[in-house]
Parts: structure tokens; C-alpha cells; sequence
């Protein structure tokens, strides 16, 4: 009997140090499902940084470019209407100076003609 005895007490220490040891295989393992969980987690996170930074790059990108064309079209307007005030300008120099001439000879002529009729007389 004490051979009986001491036999289940030798497996019920051996089935003990089984359990021990299972729950010690056990935990790294979730130890371990726990740090896959949380490299996925960072590995997700970085991906959505990223997407972030490159929708955001983008989009500067696309601003940029709205900018640039915004302003070579003021840069084209601006020397279109300088083009047209500088054609006006000089269409209303050149009439001065027309009519100007026009007044002088009319006034030549007219000075002629008033030094003629002067010497007739």
C-alpha cells in the first residue's frame, strides 16, 4: 500500500510539473501572439502614416500646380492688357501729333495767305 501510495503521489507530481510546464509553453506563446498582434498594429500604422504623407504630398502638389497656372494666367492677362494700353496710347499719340501738324500747316497757310493780302494792300 505504501508503494501505491507513493506511486500516486509520484504521478500526481508528475502530472503537476506537466501542467507547470504546459502553462509556461502557453503563455510565451500568447506572449507571442501578442507581440505579432502589436507588430501588425505598428506595420498597419506606419502604412496609414504613409498613405497620409502621400495624400497629403499630393495634394500640395496638386495646389502648387493650381498656383502656378493661376499665376501665368494674370501674367499673360496683365501683358495682354498692357499690349492694348500701350497700342491705345500710342494711337492717341500719334492723332496729337497728326492734328498738331494739320494746325500748323493750316496756320502757315493761313499766315501766308494774311502776309499776301497784307503786301497787296
Amino acid at each position: 500500500m505504501k508503494k501505491q501510495i507513493l506511486s500516486l503521489a509520484i504521478v500526481a507530481l508528475l502530472a503537476f510539473a506537466v501542467q507547470s510546464c504546459e502553462k509556461k509553453e502557453n503563455k510565451p506563446a500568447e506572449d507571442e501572439l501578442t507581440l505579432g498582434n502589436k507588430v501588425d498594429s505598428l506595420t498597419t500604422d506606419i502604412k496609414e502614416v504613409k498613405d497620409s504623407a502621400v495624400s497629403k504630398a499630393e495634394s500640395a502638389a496638386t495646389k502648387a500646380k493650381d498656383a502656378t497656372e493661376n499665376a501665368a494666367n494674370d501674367v499673360e492677362n496683365a501683358a495682354k492688357k498692357t499690349a492694348t494700353d500701350v497700342k491705345d496710347a500710342t494711337k492717341k499719340g500719334a492723332e496729337k501729333v497728326e492734328n498738331a501738324a494739320k494746325a500748323a500747316k493750316d496756320g502757315t497757310v493761313k499766315t501766308a495767305k494774311d502776309v499776301d493780302a497784307a503786301l497787296k494792300k
